[in-house]
């Protein structure tokens, strides 16, 4: 196993640790770090080992990472509706 499919394991071990624990903010800082740690290991991973598996691994974690996903989503669905900056 590579290091990048490695790393990318041990990113996805941490963040179900994480989800594990309690949290004042309903886990939004932890959510946060994971996606600064996680772009660079899916760029790693990519890189290594093509474009089909580091799709495999974005949707493994935005599976893990899904209300920052939601919330995306809900936000750029209102940017296209509503036209430019009004």
């Amino acid at each position: 196993m590579t290091l990048s499919l490695v790393l990318a394991c041990f990113w996805a071990v941490v963040a179900n640790i994480l989800a594990m624990t309690s949290s004042t903010d309903n886990h939004w800082r932890h959510a946060y770090g994971l996606i600064i740690i996680g772009i660079p290991i899916l760029g790693y991973v990519t890189m290594q080992h093509g474009p089909w598996l580091g799709l495999l691994v974005l949707a493994a974690g935005c599976s893990v990472l899904r209300w920052p996903v939601v919330h995306l989503m809900r936000w750029v669905r209102l940017r296209s509706f509503r036209g430019p900056a009004e």
